[in-house]
């Protein structure tokens, strides 16, 4: 896994052994910022479930002004502190050790309203809803806040509406699919 584009273009990332993360393939991810590119020039970032860091670390690559990284596994949080090291991109990130509900309440304080917000949970366990819950009310997005979630193929949003978000757009890969997600 290495940084696609930007300042630390080609740097390669560090990952956590075993299950416990699911690393967004280079492939995916050269997708994914082809479509963000222009949104990302001196935005705020939001990375929920962070895992390696490797999302937020080609926002801030690519030119975003700050990113947020939240994660609650040790081994993940270290790793991506020395990817963050490692590619000089240290200083314009806030890495977050704490659960991804616990991390949106403690930055409702900082009066950031984030431009791209980008989640990929655990599959299957509903968590994008969660989030996408307590998001509906928060001041941490607006209307043009771009919420990206990272599913598996048979992730059932049809809920949005209900939420008061609608769906902007959804790419689908061979093993999972992104939806692109906006506040109406």
């Amino acid at each position: 896994m290495r940084v696609i584009a930007g300042k630390a273009k080609r740097l390669a990332l560090k990952t956590i052994e075993g299950m416990d993360t699911r690393p967004t393939t280079d492939r995916i991810k050269e997708t994914l910022f082809n479509i963000l590119q222009q949104d990302l020039y001196d935005c705020y970032f939001l990375d929920l479930f962070s895992g390696s860091g490797a999302i937020g670390i080609e926002a801030l690559s690519r030119g975003a002004k700050e990113a947020y990284f939240v994660e609650n596994n040790k081994k993940a949080v270290n790793c991506i502190k020395e990817n963050l090291v490692f590619t000089k991109l240290k200083e314009n990130a806030i890495v977050m050790e704490v659960d991804v509900l616990t991390a949106l309440k403690r930055l409702e304080d900082r009066k950031i309203v984030f431009s791209i917000i980008f989640l990929d949970p655990p599959y299957h366990k509903m968590l994008e809803k969660e989030v996408l819950k307590y998001l509906q009310n928060s001041s941490l997005i607006d209307n043009h806040t771009l919420i990206i979630v990272e599913a598996a193929l048979d992730t059932e949003i049809s809920y949005l509406q209900e939420y008061g978000y609608y769906l902007e757009k959804k790419k689908q890969y061979k093993t999972n699919q992104h939806y692109f997600i906006r506040k109406k």
